[in-house]
């Protein structure tokens, strides 16, 4: 891994590891992290790389996916500040079965296996709040694949722009405050780019969502939710409503 390395960045008060655990283990933690600048597009661990560790996001965001196939990727999930990357490795196997990939530039705080292994069984709220957090991921993992199953390809296009609103928060005119290329979008909802670029101009016709460059207006969020009947409506913190 050619990352850079900066110990000095993590403030121990922002990332899941350091919310979770006792405050008295905040020197445990700064003994024992690595903090790693990551460039955009930069690979974080590839699937089939031996699990070493876990990595904490500080700020930036980051992609997880997996190899649909030979020339495509699934997207499965996007952490942000604060969000947990590499547990899907923990388990009797010693190799990651996704990738994770840096699409901006971000700071993670690296943990390795037997630190991670000792932070478990010396704090016990942090125990708590990783059950709350898989179980939690492996609800939206079930809903993903019962979307890529069951609903029609506009409805996934429409729910993963929900889902983006809710995950990277809007401007007070709905623009998601992320821009994701159109390439991501189609792996994030299972499709094709030249399928996203069709159906995005179609949401455009049909003045739900508004494009201007990379960003991605949403006109009216309710009228969305109506194209499929299996659409999720997440209901976005206000705290996530950018200025």
């Amino acid at each position: 891994m050619a990352i850079k390395k900066n110990r000095n960045s993590c403030d121990l008060k922002s990332c899941f590891l350091c919310q979770h655990c006792l405050p008295e283990w905040n020197p445990a933690i700064a003994a024992h992290r690595t903090n790693l600048e990551v460039k955009k597009g930069e690979v974080i661990f590839t699937e089939g790389d031996p699990v070493n560790g876990i990595f904490f996001v500080h700020n930036g965001v980051v992609k997880v996916h997996k190899q649909w196939d030979d020339e495509k990727e699934l997207i499965l999930r996007f952490a942000t500040a604060g969000d947990v990357v590499g547990h899907r490795g923990l388990g009797k196997d010693t190799v990651y079965p996704i990738s994770a990939t840096a699409l901006s530039p971000s700071l993670l705080c690296f943990i390795d296996l037997s630190f991670f292994d000792a932070s478990l069984r010396t704090n016990y709220d942090f125990i708590h709040a990783l059950l709350h957090f898989f179980a939690s991921e492996l609800q939206d993992s079930e809903k993903r694949m019962r979307n890529l199953a069951h609903m029609q390809v506009k409805g996934r296009v429409v729910q993963a722009l929900l889902t983006l609103r809710d995950t990277f928060g809007a401007t007070p005119d709905g623009t998601i405050a992320f821009n994701l290329s159109r390439q991501d979008l189609a792996s994030f909802t299972g499709t094709t780019y030249e399928t996203v670029f069709r159906i995005m101009n179609e949401l455009v016709r049909e003045e739900l969502v508004a494009l201007n460059g990379k960003d991605i207006r949403l006109l009216d969020p309710e009228r969305l939710r109506l194209i499929d009947p299996n659409i999720n409506l997440p209901v976005m913190d206000p705290d996530r409503v950018r200025p």
